[in-house]
């Protein structure tokens, strides 16, 4: 079985086919926005980090911004800098021209303020994406796939409807030699052991419990049990009564496949088959991490209902419950809630999801796509400065 994608010189697969337009530092979203508003073919994401950021902070913040540029999912980038920042355009540069990423650079002091730099920036992103509209889909084996898990919005049916489904669909790319990464650390708590017995190695079960004891320490540090100020109150009124239930639901989305590793936030896995990052449960920062991380497609579950997507990722949408599909038709992809209606199975519903899977990766527009939804989050660890 395979999907038609974008095959990259890295010898990556990619389910799209973007100009990406990126700022490196949060005072050039502007300009970047509007080189994105004149070109077609682009797309842009804004954020608030790439200065007054120390240490392990500012390299979480580059890491993340080469790991998006460097996507399957890219064909150029268009960097656009300040010229006095701390993530620099040329520094985010140098690491795509390394790895032959078409990239071309705009600083804004250099060129003498933002209607020059937009000036610049629209013929640099014109260049681009004429190239990019040469490159056409071909043929790509579903061992090329990298596939982001998400829930956000989990309700009491999470756990026993859509959930599953995306395990059983990530054990079936998992076997056909594809990758899957599993996220949210602090959605493992209570939960954690369960995982573990599925490492790869004691090295890989220890870094395991090693992240998710660092995620509850954090917010000891902050004076809160994590044990028992979860789960969030739209998931209890969504029926679910502890963290210990919110997380064994969480997990389910890993299906049964062996734990492989366990990468940092925004970090490519080394090895194929099922991978933990570790991220925040912040569903926008997560996505962005695992997009960073290599991911071309994201399976997003929920039970209460969420619009959110990515910039250069299409975020399929499954609901765990039919009410939830219908009354928000225009966010929601896909219905697992039939299960629940005695209608389908879990393996039947998961076939229909593979299916839906392959379709979107081939190049069928997802709801979040068609309302041009690209949130973008980098995950913050330190303070600004």
């Amino acid at each position: 079985m395979r999907f038609l994608g974008y095959r990259r010189d890295d010898g990556t697969c990619g389910t799209r086919n973007h100009v990406l337009v990126m700022p490196t530092v949060v005072c050039a979203n502007q300009v970047a926005q509007q080189i994105t508003a004149l070109v077609s073919g682009t797309v842009g994401l804004g954020h608030q980090h790439g200065c007054a950021q120390l240490g392990s902070d500012l390299d979480l913040t580059l890491s993340t911004l080469v790991g998006t540029a460097m996507n399957p999912n890219v064909y150029g980038v268009v960097l656009v800098g300040l010229g006095c920042e701390a993530v620099s355009a040329s520094e985010v540069a140098e690491v795509l021209k390394r790895n032959s990423k078409p990239v071309r650079t705009v600083v804004i002091q250099d060129c003498g303020g933002t209607l020059d730099a937009v000036t610049a920036g629209v013929r640099a992103a014109m260049e681009l994406s004429q190239q990019a509209s040469c490159i056409t889909r071909e043929p790509c084996n579903l061992a090329d796939l990298v596939l982001g898990t998400e829930c956000g919005g989990s309700d009491g049916c999470s756990g026993i409807t859509a959930n599953p489904v995306l395990g059983l669909l990530s054990d079936k790319l998992v076997e056909l030699g594809g990758s899957v990464i599993l996220a949210e650390t602090t959605e493992l708590i209570g939960a954690e052991h369960v995982l573990a017995r599925r490492a790869r190695t004691d090295e890989v079960r220890q870094a395991l419990l090693d992240a998710v004891q660092a995620a509850e320490q954090k917010a000891r540090v902050m004076g809160v049990d994590m044990r028992g100020s979860q789960p969030a109150p739209g998931n209890i009124e969504g029926g679910i009564s502890t963290i210990e239930e919110k997380s064994l639901g969480c997990l389910h989305k890993a299906g049964s496949s062996v734990l492989q590793e366990v990468v940092g936030y925004s970090e490519r896995a080394s090895r194929r088959g099922l991978v933990m990052m570790d991220t925040p449960g912040h569903d926008i920062e997560q996505i962005s991490g695992m997009v960073a991380g290599g991911a071309s497609v994201v399976v997003f579950t929920t039970g209460r209902g969420t619009p959110t997507g990515s910039p250069i990722v299409p975020v399929l949408k499954v609901s765990s419950n039919s009410q939830l599909y219908e009354k928000m038709r225009d966010n929601i992809d896909f219905d697992a809630g039939t299960i629940i209606s005695g209608h389908e199975t879990l393996q039947q519903v998961s076939t229909r999801l593979f299916a839906e899977m392959i379709s979107v990766c081939s190049g069928k527009l997802t709801r979040s796509e068609l309302l041009k939804h690209n949130e973008f989050a980098i995950h913050r660890i330190g303070p600004t400065v």
